[in-house]
């Protein structure tokens, strides 16, 4: 069974929306994001629904994610990597209680290797 049909839509949609409020307050991650976070929120929730199974909304609209061309812009270096990764996880955790062990680090290895696989400096 895929993760979204273990955990649904809401949960990605409220931990997209936790990330986001550690984005918004980290000095690293905050300048590589537009003023207003509505599209990139959007895009954000709308891909990991379809990674972990839901509706392919993310690429009918947008087409293949080509995460690495779409993060080309910005300098993501080890600082910026971890950030990245450290607000996923504080997001995660405060959704804890909604994850198995199993669940949570399914989640957890997607992140560390998306997180490693943008870094382009």
């Amino acid at each position: 069974m895929a993760l979204y049909d273990e955990l649904g839509e809401s949960f990605f949609i409220e931990l997209v929306d936790a990330f986001y409020e550690h984005v918004v307050l980290d000095p690293i991650l905050r300048p590589m994001y537009p003023e207003d976070l509505s599209e990139s929120r959007r895009h954000l929730q709308l891909f990991l629904i379809q990674y972990w199974g839901g509706p392919t909304t993310y690429s009918d609209e947008r087409g293949h994610p080509r995460l690495r061309m779409r993060h080309v812009p910005f300098t993501i270096d080890d600082e910026a990597r971890e950030a990245w990764l450290g607000a996923m996880r504080a997001a995660m955790a405060t959704l804890a209680d909604s994850l198995s062990p199993e669940q949570a680090r399914e989640l957890d290895d997607y992140f560390v290797m998306a997180a490693r696989t943008l870094r382009n400096t």
